[in-house]
Parts: structure tokens; sequence; C-alpha cells
């Protein structure tokens, strides 16, 4: 029989799946009338808060790879919410910029993460801390 220390519940890497599938399922009701996945929002959001960028960047910035987020902005311009246009300046680049519906969708953007927060019922010191902790962590993990 295994030790506590091995059970599953005793795992930090557990409680952060846990944690994460938890905090994507929370999104999902207030996403699902936007039309948009959680990964779909979290590039709208990046967005929002400054476009346009180049494919690289903003997928760096999500942490998305390339195989990832192309497919999903391909989704997101058929869905009319960004452009992708090649960079004048450097051809090699394609760059994301949000169209004015996607524009247009900052508010209910804004009132999801809004409404996450409230979900989570921690102060924003607690919030902060967490948010911390969490990044300090992948930093450690990315060594």
């Amino acid at each position: 029989m295994a030790s506590d220390n091995q059970n599953v519940r005793a795992q930090l890497s557990f409680a952060l799946y846990r944690a994460a599938n938890r905090m994507v399922r929370e999104h999902k009701p207030f996403l699902e009338p936007l039309g948009l996945t959680y990964a779909q929002y979290l590039v709208i959001l990046e967005l929002l808060n400054g476009s346009p960028l180049a494919v690289g960047v903003l997928g760096s910035r999500v942490d998305m790879d390339t195989g990832t987020i192309t497919p999903l902005l391909k989704r997101l311009e058929a869905a009319g919410l960004v452009t992708r246009t090649r960079d004048r300046a450097d051809e090699r680049y394609v760059m994301v910029d949000l169209t004015p519906r996607g524009q247009a969708m900052a508010a209910d953007i804004f009132g999801v993460t809004d409404k996450i927060k409230s979900a989570c019922q921690l102060s924003e010191q607690n919030m902060d801390e967490l948010r911390r902790t969490l990044d300090g962590l992948t930093r450690l993990l990315e060594k």
C-alpha cells in the first residue's frame, strides 16, 4: 500500500491540475454565450491589452506554441474577431489585430475576468500573492 505522500491527493502536481481544470470550467458558462473557448478568451484578452502583435509574441504571452495558436487564430479570424496580416516591414512576421467586432467584446471579456475574481472569493492581495507564487513555480520549472 502507498504511503500518504504517494497518494494522488498529496501530490502538488495533482492540486495544480485540479485547480487549473476547475478554473477553466469556471469560465465556461461565461464564455459559451460569447462563442469563445478558454484559450480564445486568453488570446482576445491579451489583444485587448495592446495589438497588433506578432503571432510569436502573442503565443509567448499566452504560453502557446505555434502549432496551438495558429489554428486558434484561424478560427478567431473565421469568426470575424481578428485579422492576420503579414508585417509590411518584415514579411516573415504575421501580425494579429482585433477587428472592430473583436474590440466590441471588451466589456464582455473584462466582465468575465470580474466574474472569475468574484467566484474565487480572494482579496486582491491574496490573488496577487497566489499569482506570484504560481509564476515563481513556473519560472523554476522552466529552467
